[in-house]
């Protein structure tokens, strides 16, 4: 392993894991599993989406740790040597298959600083008071509704985060371990005040107490199928780059579920502030992004300290997205540094904050990045989710992907998780594509 290479990696196993957290924990956290949960039966969905995290979590995040640690690499190297491994000569037509996920990756990174500008404009709303005593849905239809509204904060945003990148995983890891701490820690917080508003009690009984009949509507079954993959960021991109960083003595497989548990935890921790507020209040949990900046001020406008709480909420979903969109960046900007080898990282990281705001700047208002979120959503990321789910188990050789798996584990995985992927994982990731294909269904 070339010293370059090891100046690149994670230092620590929990260093990796709550970096890894961190690019999964993000708005289909904080808004998109309530939300749907809310939606699609309560206690029933929830089993629903366990099932499918140990299964995805199981197979399909160590499958793309092992992928990015075999390659070294990022996406478009990932993918360039999981067919090559099949034939050399196959090996170019995976690259150039690999630009898709990347795309996806780049494309919700757009939208994704606009919603994160949202929220940092909210969180200087609670600090100066002013979204205390605002009509809410007026002062979110007074900018979410504007060109050019938002203009510092996207700016703030992503330079912000650019900058967490300039050390490569050196410190995006020193960010994570500061961020994704405070995050649950925040969560909990505002969880335990959630939990002596009136009426918050019947949001638990809607959470925990699965309707049974519930599990027959396979539309249950396929939103949370969809939030589980997208939860994971298992997006046949992301997540391979942070697994490019990973030293060969560490267990893919025990990482993976690592990283599956500390998401699925920050997904409840979020429905039991999110859920029971809503019920307590009688308002609609399945409200989307006017969930976190009309709903939820709105009830914060009527509890004690109820600023206080307001400025952590926002400052816990702030660390929430810039995590993940932390992710986003490093996955395009590795693999421009790998396709472009003079390419420095600097010039990598200005390349990047010049696109995002060059084109992110004119689609401030939501009805701009809203269906420019849903045609990424429904077209992008699930054919590349569904291409990396493909390419690793049915076009990479087997032995190489269970050799590099097999590495720094107690115990090798065996035939069944290779299986599993092959005919379980890999058509959950089809039909899920096409369920959104057909359907213009955005998970």
């Amino acid at each position: 392993m070339s010293h370059e290479h090891k100046k690149r990696q994670f230092s620590s196993q929990w260093g990796f894991v709550l970096s890894a957290v961190g690019s999964a924990v993000g708005m289909a956290n904080v808004w998109g599993f309530p939300a749907k949960m809310g939606s699609y039966g309560g206690g029933a969905f929830l089993i629903a989406y366990l099932i499918f995290i140990a299964l995805f979590g199981t197979v399909g995040l160590a499958a793309e740790y092992a992928v990015g640690r075999r390659a070294r690499t990022g996406t478009l190297g990932a993918y360039e040597m999981a067919w090559g491994t099949r034939k050399k000569e196959l090996g170019r037509a995976g690259g150039l298959l690999g630009w898709l996920p990347l795309a996806g990756s780049m494309c919700i990174a757009l939208g994704y600083a606009v919603i994160i500008a949202y929220v940092l404009k909210a969180f200087a709303g609670s600090l100066t008071g002013e979204l205390m005593t605002a009509d809410t849905a007026a002062w979110f239809e007074s900018f979410s509704l504007a060109d050019y509204s938002v203009i510092p904060f996207h700016a703030v945003v992503v330079v912000g985060t650019l900058l967490t990148l300039l050390l490569g995983a050196k410190s995006i890891e020193k960010s994570n371990k500061v961020m994704m701490p405070l995050f649950f820690l925040i969560f909990l917080v505002l969880a335990v005040r959630v939990a002596f508003l009136p009426g918050a009690a019947e949001g638990y009984r809607y959470m925990f107490s699965p309707r049974w009949e519930e599990l027959l509507d396979p539309m249950v079954w396929i939103w949370a199928m969809g939030q589980a993959f997208f939860s994971l960021s298992i997006t046949g991109s992301g997540m391979i780059v942070y697994g490019a960083y990973l030293d060969t003595a560490e267990d893919v497989a025990k990482l993976a579920k690592r990283t599956a548990l500390f998401d699925t935890i920050a997904a409840l921790v979020a429905a039991l502030v999110m859920i029971p507020a809503c019920f307590a209040y009688g308002l609609d949990i399945g409200a989307g992004p006017s969930l976190l900046f009309v709903t939820l001020p709105r009830i914060l406008q009527d509890i004690p300290l109820g600023r206080l709480f307001a400025v952590i909420l926002y400052v816990a979903m702030i660390f929430a997205g810039v995590s993940s969109l932390q992710n986003m960046f490093e996955a395009v900007g590795e693999s421009l540094l790998h396709k472009f080898p003079k390419l420095s990282r600097k010039a990598m990281l200005v390349l990047l904050c010049v696109v995002c705001l060059g084109i992110g700047l004119h689609m401030e208002p939501i009805f701009k990045w809203g269906p420019w979120m849903d045609i990424v959503s429904i077209y992008i990321i699930p054919i590349g989710a569904t291409l990396g789910a493909v390419s690793w188990f049915w076009i990479m050789r087997r032995e190489d992907l269970m050799d590099e798996a097999a590495k720094g584990a107690d115990k090798a995985p065996g035939a069944w998780w290779y299986n599993l992927g092959r005919y379980v994982y890999v058509p959950c990731a089809v039909i899920l594509c096409l369920v959104a294909l057909c359907m213009k269904v955005a998970f």
